[in-house]
């Protein structure tokens, strides 16, 4: 009975590492298809947006593949390239203000520092806005409510904060590695929002 009792243990331990494996290698290969997806340089919310309905897809226990990726990337694109656009006039801005902080503007290093604060939380409520679309959302109602909750819960935005820092770190170490950790941000940030929605 007990060695029975014991081979049942084990098995539920191999499910659960198996099930834990199986989303951690899902979310290194939704890293390769949101890079791929971010190739057209304002695609990169629509890339985000599709990665986090495909891995809420499949910790739900809900059928789904790089079709399904596709088909969400290309709904999400419709508004999301617009975002995507106004991201970049974001970073155009911080890099003015970065210009101005090494010409020794007076003011300018706290421009920069507010410049710099700004770029993070304006990628931070991106993600967020990202980690919950679903087809038929407004990107401009998702990045308002992202927003809110990006100053609210400081905790998550934190944690969300560190998946572009491993980005960075994985990028310096081997390059390649930044793409399927492209995956693991997308997770982090359907993460946070699991959690928020939760609290």
């Amino acid at each position: 009975m007990a060695q029975a009792h014991a081979k049942a243990r084990t098995r539920r331990r191999e499910s659960v590492f198996g099930e834990r494996f199986s989303v951690f290698a899902e979310c290194l290969l939704t890293g390769v298809w949101i890079a791929v997806a971010c190739l057209g340089v304002v695609t990169y919310p629509a890339a985000f947006a599709a990665g986090a309905r495909h891995l809420r897809r499949r910790t739900a226990h809900q059928g789904g593949g790089l079709r399904e990726f596709a088909r969400d990337f290309g709904t999400a694109l419709r508004g999301g390239w617009i975002a995507g656009l106004a991201g970049w006039a974001v970073a155009a801005a911080v890099w003015v203000d970065v210009l101005a902080v090494r010409a020794g503007l007076p003011g300018g290093p706290l421009v920069g520092a507010v410049g710099v604060l700004a770029l993070i939380g304006a990628a931070v409520a991106l993600l967020r806005a990202a980690a919950v679309w679903t087809p038929g959302a407004t990107w401009r109602a998702l990045l308002a409510d992202a927003g809110r909750r990006t100053v609210l819960d400081p905790a998550g935005s934190f944690l969300i904060v560190c998946g572009p820092a491993v980005v960075a770190l994985s990028a310096w170490f081997a390059p390649p590695l930044a793409v399927p950790v492209l995956g693991a941000v997308a997770a982090a940030a359907v993460a946070v929002e699991e959690r928020h929605r939760h609290r």
